[in-house]
């Protein structure tokens, strides 16, 4: 479905839903046209149930949906208006209406209601619990799972970037008089070892004298401002014990020479080509290779990240060419107060917005406390 682009609003308060929901700007304006009560609940008609049948909406859906009891020329005449100002679009002469981008935009911005939850509804929060997962991309990829089952839709989770956490600890563990382990311990919980091999047996002393200094010059830098100039500088200072402790460096230089890993995990990705928006071949083509290009969809999540917030982007709102048909729905996770990554919801833009946001919403929570507890 190609819809035009609309005017939009570049910060909106969405307080049915208790938080701030951000959206990118991308319309020429910024003053969105003021509706009546009556355009608004036909729009609002026309929307839901578009959401729900995927196929044009007529007068005499809306005036059954229409709580006043307007007549369907009434109801007409309404609608065209709404076409004429850009919230609506008829697909051919004889049917009904569809909602064009800027009719989901001022829908999701002004009359989608909170989602209410039922007991048929997934359970987020024991579905991941009963997993009982303790390393953090465990917990990301399950994440991703349960994100696309409980949306029905395609979803993304950047996972957590180990350059950028910060270091929080080292230790070096004696295993005998010839071995001991090196243990790098970063804030965002990542966890590096390796086994060196020890030219003289150290005492107890020794090892907590280095390890003392090494915690204290390095703590709270991130992994890529540990440079090779400043372990240099750490030899430098400490070169009569590390001639035995060359190799308790190795960990730290390893972890500078790896290459920066994009991870973006994917679920559910036959979901949104299930989509009656996406039968078209050459659709389901690009969304295929979008799916992997694990750099682009990277960025795609790293350029939708708001601390915070939920962002909804709508149709053409996407800077990225391959997703301007769609409606992405992003949030992020941390630890504590440390942004870790953002986890995203891919949708043909007659998406159950209410739904997925509050989905989001909850498991945003809900990998928040995992992750900080």
């Amino acid at each position: 479905m190609t819809t035009p682009p609309g005017k939009c609003y570049f910060l909106i308060s969405f307080s049915t839903l208790g938080n701030r929901v951000l959206k990118g700007g991308m319309g020429d304006s910024d003053m969105t046209e003021l509706l009546n009560e009556r355009k608004r609940q036909i729009l609002r008609a026309v929307v839901v149930n578009y959401i729900k049948t995927a196929e044009p909406v007529g007068s005499r859906t809306v005036a059954r949906s229409y709580p006043v009891g307007l007549s369907s020329a009434t109801i007409r005449n309404e609608m065209a208006d709404l076409e004429e100002s850009g919230y609506l679009i008829q697909p051919h002469t004889s049917a009904g209406r569809i909602p064009s981008q800027q009719g989901y935009r001022y829908y999701v911005d002004n009359l989608m209601e909170s989602y209410e939850e039922s007991d048929d509804d997934f359970d987020l929060n024991s579905t991941l619990s009963a997993e009982k997962m303790r390393e953090i991309e465990q917990i990301i990829s399950n994440s991703t799972r349960v994100l696309s089952a409980a949306t029905n839709q395609t979803s993304l989770i950047m996972g957590p970037q180990f350059k950028k956490s910060a270091f929080h600890q080292l230790r070096i563990l004696p295993l005998d008089e010839q071995r001991g382990l090196v243990v790098l311990i970063t804030d965002t919980g990542f966890i590096k070892n390796k086994v060196i091999n020890l030219k003289q047996q150290l005492s107890q002393s020794e090892l907590h004298q280095v390890v003392s200094y090494l915690n204290q010059k390095l703590y709270g830098l991130t992994i890529d401002q540990v440079t090779t100039s400043l372990i240099n500088e750490l030899k430098r200072d400490l070169f009569k014990r590390l001639e035995i402790l060359e190799q308790s460096f190795i960990l730290l230089e390893e972890s500078l020479k790896e290459e920066k890993q994009i991870r973006v995990f994917l679920g559910g990705t036959t979901n949104i080509l299930n989509q009656p928006e996406f039968k078209d071949v050459d659709k389901i083509r690009r969304m295929l290779n979008l799916f992997e290009q694990e750099p682009l969809l990277f960025k795609i999540l790293e350029d939708n990240s708001s601390e915070g917030d939920i962002v909804v982007r709508i149709g053409a709102e996407n800077e990225c060419e391959d997703i301007k048909e769609c409606t992405l729905i992003t949030g992020t996770y941390r630890i504590h107060d440390k942004t870790l990554g953002t986890l995203g919801v891919l949708g043909p833009t007659r998406m159950d917005y209410s739904r997925v946001i509050s989905v989001m919403r909850r498991l945003v929570d809900h990998l928040n406390q995992s992750l900080s507890s």
